[in-house]
């Protein structure tokens, strides 16, 4: 029996992500979320449990960690272990895939730490021409 999958050819137009067809676009909402981005960055250096991982990721609820490691899951940037105890243990990490994506969030985290006191001062200004001083 052949299990391998089926992957379709995609057009160069398909994998455009200005076009609305392009599978990239569901992918890059998936990673470019509020949550999903903390996770791939706190997953950078170890595998974490569940819980460690919440407490890395501050504010962060449990119905929303277990939702958005499901789809990075999914989309193939983490891992997960479950190890058969009693509680069962889930330790989740990087696939080799999601660490090559959690350097390039290292490298935006480097440039927002360089660039906050600038983009702070841009609202600031912004702001009071909005209010019209």
């Amino acid at each position: 029996m052949n299990t391998q999958l089926k992957i379709p050819k995609l057009s160069k137009a398909q994998r455009n992500p200005m076009t609305p067809n392009c599978p990239g676009r569901e992918i890059f909402t998936h990673i470019t979320s509020r949550w999903a981005l903390l996770i791939l960055i706190a997953l950078k250096d170890e595998a974490l449990r569940f819980h460690a991982l919440r407490d890395r990721v501050r504010g962060i609820s449990e119905k929303m960690l277990s939702q958005t490691l499901k789809v990075l899951v999914r989309d193939g940037l983490v891992s997960r272990y479950v190890e058969h105890t009693v509680p069962p243990q889930v330790t989740y990490e990087l696939t080799e895939m999601g660490q090559e994506l959690s350097l390039q969030f290292q490298q935006l985290v480097a440039w927002m730490g360089r660039r906050v006191p600038d983009i702070l001062k841009a609202q600031a200004q912004h702001d009071r021409l909005e209010r019209g001083h």
